[in-house]
Formats: structure tokens, sequence, C-alpha cells
């Protein structure tokens, strides 16, 4: 049964505004809360300067401050309220169109399956609703457990995800795979679920997010991470997930046009331990894709070349993220887009 009346729209659909939670010093951030606020700062003048901003933070005025003379404030919209941390993509709304009137969905969000704090995150969809900042229905679904950053929709009814996150026992652990499928069909009126079952980053928190791997991108296109170097520890795991990508199929049966992006040089922490860069954490936006650099100019501008040619009339900007990374998340997870006639 088709399910038309419900459309989960692609990132590349037309968008009103795009959320940052602002990091603070209750954050994870607080050991180099400079460092990252540069990088956000850097965010919010490319985004402000093309469309609308929403910036949730605990601390609007001092945020005010210390954005006011490089963002173009008439584009940001500054909104009082509490966090644990700064990923909108997992706990900002998910938005769909139900007969056409945008609803904004308030899924709940465990830290990635209990691994961090979440109860201020957690409210931060329903306290912008209250606050009027949602022209939009507000629809609780706090029963189901779920990430922005865990799911890719061509906006047709086709959604890409990976089998690790999404059928994590600390998620949805009583629900079976079929139960989990039969809830996203209805919940989001798709016609097909991609499974991806291979490939991981080092350093991931979020059990393989598909916007660190995989992205949709129009025209039947799919952005992936490729690893050409076989003394890396994610060549097999990425090659078997190349090999998978290239069994897909669109609506209509026909394979998928297949990009790969540069596997990002390898970054460490302090303690030596891998971190997860990558090139696929980009953010499409209405005439323009921000992407993450991180410090190495070659890679950097291959990222950026296999972006252009996969968003044409677009223009593309490369940010710095080596910030980002530090906390294991990149530009694509700071960010939430919301889908016209949402933000005012």
């Amino acid at each position: 049964m088709k399910r038309n009346n419900i459309i989960l729209p692609s990132e590349w659909a037309q968008q009103s505004a795009i959320q940052l939670t602002w990091p603070h010093k209750n954050t994870d951030w607080a050991y180099m809360l400079n460092e990252v606020e540069e990088c956000f700062i850097n965010l919010a003048r490319e985004i402000a300067a093309r469309q609308l901003l929403l910036i949730v933070t605990p601390e609007p005025e001092l945020v005010r401050t210390r954005i006011a003379n490089v963002v173009n404030m008439s584009n940001v919209r500054l909104v009082e309220c509490n966090s644990n941390d700064t990923w909108a993509r997992d706990h900002g709304g998910i938005t769909v169109y139900i007969d056409g009137e945008p609803v904004v969905y308030d899924f709940a969000f465990n830290g990635w399956g209990l691994k961090f704090a979440a109860c201020y995150d957690n409210l931060i969809t329903s306290q912008l609703s209250k606050q009027g900042m949602l022209h939009a229905r507000y629809q609780n679904r706090l029963n189901f457990i779920i990430e922005g950053g865990s799911i890719e929709s061509d906006g047709c009814g086709t959604m890409l995800t990976t089998s690790e996150c999404l059928l994590s026992p600390n998620r949805n652990g009583e629900w079976g795979k079929e139960d989990i499928e039969l809830y996203l069909r209805e919940a989001f009126g798709l016609e097909k679920i991609l499974w991806l079952d291979h490939g991981y980053l080092a350093g991931d928190d979020t059990d393989s997010h598909i916007d660190t791997l995989a992205r949709l991108a129009p025209d039947n296109t799919i952005l992936y991470v490729r690893c050409e170097d076989e003394a890396d520890e994610h060549y097999e795991a990425l090659k078997a997930m190349e090999a998978q990508l290239r069994t897909f199929t669109t609506l209509d049966g026909k394979p998928y046009r297949l990009m790969a992006l540069p596997m990002a040089q390898a970054a460490y922490d302090e303690d030596g331990e891998r971190l997860p860069a990558t090139y696929a954490n980009f953010l499409i936006m209405n005439d323009a894709v921000l992407y993450p650099t991180y410090g190495v100019p070659a890679l950097d501008d291959e990222a950026a070349r296999v972006i252009a040619e996969a968003f044409p009339g677009r223009e593309v900007v490369g940010v710095d993220c080596q910030a980002l990374i530090k906390q294991h998340g990149s530009l694509h997870c700071v960010t939430m887009q919301y889908p016209m006639n949402v933000i005012e």
C-alpha cells in the first residue's frame, strides 16, 4: 500500500532554516571550548550568509556577543534552551510532510545507546515547539529511539541506513528488524529501506551512523567513503560496504550512481586513539554544500571535487572541522536542517 500522504524530504529539498546547538562550559567541549567555538562561529558565518540559522543555547546573549561582528545577525534566531551537548543532528526534530503540512517528529535520543547523558537534549525539540519557534505540528514520538544521523532519505520513499545502528540493542532492544522496518515505513511513508550491513569508522560513538559512511544525493546518486590503503584497518569493511552498495537498486530497479569520496587522513587524539574523520559528513543547503576539511589540502580538494559533481549548481564550501572530530563527530553531526514552512 502506497503511503504517499507522508513524505520524509531529502536534505536537498528546499529548507527554511538550519539548527546549531551551541557548545558551552557544561558540555564535553569544556576543556577546549575556545577552539570548538571558533569552528561553530565559522559554521554560523557560512550558514547565516546564505539562509536562516537557529541557534539553541542556554546563554543566548553571550553567544550573540561572540558572533555579532562576524555573522549576518539578520539571519540568526537565538533560542534559550539548556543542552547536554551539541549534536543537533541527533537530538533535533525530524520533519515530515503529512498531506502537505509539515510535522516535526520528536523522537527519543538516548546518547547513542546509553553512552552519554541526554536529559536536556531530549527536551530541546519540545521546548522549540512550546516557544513558538516551530511553525509546524509537533508530534511526540518519544516511544522510539532514532537519530537524524542514522537515516538518509531521497524524498521519494527510499531510506538508506545501517543495520549496526538501527538494530543496536541499546536503542530499541525489544524490537526486531521486522518491527523496526514496519515502524519506519509507517512513520516516514517509505516504500524501500536499504540496510547497509558493512562499514565503520574507528572512534565513532554512534554505532556507524550512515552520515559518516554513505550519503544519498540527487539523480539516484550515493556518495560513499572509499579506502584504498590495504594497510588501513578500515580497508576490508569499507570494501565490503562498497560491494553491497553496488547491489542496491532504486524503486524502479536501477542501480545507483556511486561516487567515491576519499578516505580522510588518519587523525588521532592525545591518547593515540583514532578519530572518525570523514568527508561524508557534509551539510546540504539550499544553494550550497558545506563540507568538513581536515587540514590535508589534496584530500580536502578531492572531496570538494566529488561533492561539486554530485551537487551541480551548488556552491561547495569547506569548513575546518579538526576541532569537531576531537569529540568524535563532524559538520553534519552538529547541524539539523528544517524544510520549508517550519521556521520563519
